[in-house]
């Protein structure tokens, strides 16, 4: 009973805080656990949001992490529907939106992120919509089902992995989509300008229209109602809906405002902690989206770079992380990133971490033209990155060459592009 009188809160309703209180009990903590949430929903993983609930082909009651009934089982206390407005670090204590104060003895910010926002004129119309939350993605599952059966058409601003989800999604229900991206690619900042093409032709071969290297300038609409967007280069696209697919932003503002130490928005933003994601304060921590991580050989020339990652591993294996250190046992946080998507007939998983300019050869393995392959992402013959499509059963030997490449171990090119070559066969000698 030595935890019994102790009182750990969680400041998050998503994943990272949902594991993390799971993690927290299956580790014995018998005092209290407080999980405070902003939205009325109990806990639900995001990927669903924009694949299979969106597409219809999942059901609400699947994104959610537990059944509503796994709180009060385990003695998990929510407070769902509540904003947390400060955090007294001296008295510690948190500020809810309604005034009421929890102590806490350790806290966990698992806040996550928000979708950035368009500056242009239209977007308080109707038929803009963002996706990061549950009803976002109701909302935007019948406005799809309706322009599917009206012919409607669906501008999207972006294409990274959610826009490109939602095209993917919106084709199935028979809209039409346009899709606008300042860059000459999809996924630029991801996967570069090598294998954007092969996105490009994807989406082209199921109906979805690009427009590269332009900005929407702004949405023109008549009562309320989306008409149509221009672009910076002078073009205007027909369009009934509006997704803002242009990226998200770490939800730092409670930890600011309680003096935690950030990283600079011009390197990614988020909370700064160290790898066993303890912030400033050793007594707070800081998990999934929000979390900046130390990632100190990712193939940056900077020897302390912390990199933030969005995605649904983070989440997934970063809350029970945290909740090992919130306990006290030694945590080193030192996860591959690791994302899926799946888009039409294609799926695909990408370890790593290699932005345009961190690397000096793309290397494939397999048929690019038949979309299976796995494509490598190189520096001075070191693995930085790997992204396997439609081929399944490597990540664990791709995240194994990843690994060895921040430990200095180069390998074969002519090896690693070779089929024949198990990927097994290029790990270094464990022995």
């Amino acid at each position: 009973m030595v935890d019994a009188d102790r009182t750990f809160v969680i400041v998050g309703g998503g994943l990272a805080g949902a594991k993390a209180a799971e993690t927290l009990r299956a580790e014995g903590f018998n005092g209290r656990v407080i999980l405070i949430g902003d939205e009325r929903e109990h806990p639900y993983e995001r990927p669903p949001l924009s694949k299979g609930f969106l597409s219809g082909k999942e059901e609400r009651d699947s994104v959610f992490v537990h059944e509503p009934a796994w709180y009060a089982q385990n003695d998990v206390e929510l407070h769902l529907g509540q904003t947390v407005t400060a955090i007294d670090r001296e008295a510690r204590t948190v500020r809810l939106g309604d005034g009421t104060l929890i102590g806490y003895d350790k806290l966990l910010l698992a806040t996550g992120s928000e979708p950035r926002r368009l500056d242009i004129p239209g977007t308080d119309l109707a038929g803009v919509h963002h996706l990061r939350r549950l009803a976002h993605s109701e909302r935007l599952r019948n406005m799809l089902k309706a322009l599917g059966r009206d012919n409607g058409h669906l501008v999207i601003a972006g294409a990274g992995w959610i826009g490109l989800e939602v095209a993917a999604a919106a084709r199935g229900y028979g809209a039409e989509v346009t899709v606008v991206e300042p860059e000459q690619t999809p996924l630029h900042q991801v996967i570069g300008p090598e294998l954007g093409q092969i996105f490009t032709d994807l989406h082209a071969g199921h109906g979805v229209r690009f427009h590269f290297g332009a900005r929407l300038t702004e949405i023109t609409g008549q009562d309320g109602m989306v008409l149509a967007v221009r672009t910076d280069d002078g073009e205007e696209h027909p369009a009934h809906d509006v997704l803002a697919a242009i990226g998200a932003a770490p939800r730092t503002a409670l930890a600011e405002s309680a003096g935690l130490a950030l990283v600079d928005r011009r390197h990614g933003g988020g909370i700064a902690v160290d790898d066993s994601l303890r912030t400033s304060d050793p007594d707070i921590f800081a998990a999934g989206d929000v979390a900046a991580t130390p990632f100190p050989l990712w193939g940056t020339p900077l020897p302390d770079t912390r990199l933030r990652v969005e995605h649904w591993a983070n989440a997934l294996n970063g809350g029970p992380a945290a909740a090992r250190a919130m306990l006290g046992q030694h945590v080193t946080y030192d996860r591959v990133p690791y994302f899926f998507s799946d888009q039409y007939d294609l799926g695909l998983e990408y370890s790593g971490w290699a932005p345009p300019g961190s690397y000096d050869q793309v290397l494939l393995r397999g048929d690019a033209g038949k979309r299976e392959f796995i494509a490598f992402w190189l520096k001075e013959r070191r693995v930085l990155a790997g992204m396997n499509v439609n081929v399944w059963d490597v990540t664990a030997a791709i995240q194994g060459l990843i690994r060895a490449g921040t430990k200095g171990v180069q390998v074969d090119p002519d090896r690693l592009a070779d089929p024949s070559v198990p990927l097994g066969d290029l790990l270094p000698d464990q022995s």
